[in-house]
C-alpha cells in the first residue's frame, strides 16, 4: 500500500468535469484507490463520493493505493491532478 498527500491546484478543483476526469484515470488501474480529506476517506473510483468530498483550490489530499499497479496508480494520479487538469 502506498500513499502521497496532493493538494489541488486547479481552480475549481475536484468538480464536476474535474472529477470525472480523475474517476475515470482512476479506474485505468487494476489497484484499489481511495483519497482521504482530513478524516474522511472515500473510493476514488466512486463519482458521488469524490464529489461528496467538496474539493476545491489548495485542498490538500492523501491518495491512496493498494494493488498490483499501486505506484503507478498514484503516479498517474498526481500527474493529472497537478499538471494535465490545469490546462
Amino acid at each position: 500500500m502506498l500513499s502521497r498527500d496532493i493538494t489541488i491546484v486547479n481552480d475549481v478543483g475536484l468538480h464536476a468535469r474535474p472529477a470525472t476526469f480523475f474517476i475515470q484515470k482512476a479506474n485505468s488501474y487494476k489497484a484499489s484507490i481511495w483519497i482521504e480529506k482530513e478524516d474522511r476517506r472515500v473510493n476514488a473510483k466512486s463519482l458521488l463520493g469524490v464529489l461528496s468530498m467538496g474539493i476545491v483550490k489548495g485542498t490538500v489530499l492523501t491518495v491512496i493505493a493498494d494493488g498490483e499497479d499501486e505506484a503507478e496508480a498514484i503516479d498517474g494520479l498526481e500527474k493529472l491532478i497537478t499538471y494535465e487538469l490545469n490546462d
